[in-house]
């Protein structure tokens, strides 16, 4: 039972940085842009984040996300409760006022022997114009591999990820 609600946790964080590899953003006014986005999201009770991963260009021209400064050893993905997380892909954004659209979130989640790896596409997020951020509406991955423990989709909930350009 127990590794069940692992598995289930892992997945939710799967889903969650499918997203948050996406996470909210926020859009950058003009050439000061560092060309650099900040993501959160909530899994399970825990919280995942990183800083400073590098983008192609700035809201609202389209861009991607460099997995490789999401990632450890060039990122600081870090999430709590004993879950690891890893983007497989370089996710692509495009803008249309105050919405963005992330293409495709590849996403690995592992929590002690468990690995569940999950796919989320035409991720939509709304701009929240205090915070800066782009929050996400709710959308479900699917299993494309991994354990029998992990369930086949896992469903993020609206506003469990947000991403903020800078």
């Amino acid at each position: 039972m127990r590794q069940f609600s692992y598995a289930t946790g892992l997945a939710a964080l799967v889903i969650a940085a499918t997203l948050t590899t996406t996470g909210t953003a926020t859009a950058a006014p003009g050439p000061a842009a560092d060309l650099k986005v900040d993501g959160v999201m909530a899994v399970a009770g825990n919280s995942c984040s990183w800083t400073n991963a590098s983008t192609s260009a700035s809201p609202p021209s389209a861009l991607t996300v460099d997995r490789t400064t999401v990632n450890q050893p060039g990122g600081n993905l870090a999430c709590g409760g004993g879950i690891a997380a890893t983007l497989n892909n370089n996710p692509g954004f495009t803008f249309d006022g105050a919405t963005a659209r992330t293409d495709l979130i590849d996403i690995t989640g592992r929590q002690s022997f468990i690995s569940c790896r999950y796919k989320a596409t035409n991720i939509l997020w709304d701009l929240n114009t205090t915070t800066g951020k782009y929050v996400n509406r709710a959308f479900t991955a699917t299993k494309t591999s991994g354990s029998f423990l992990c369930p086949g989709s896992v469903t993020t909930p609206a506003g469990d990820a947000s991403m903020l350009f800078h």
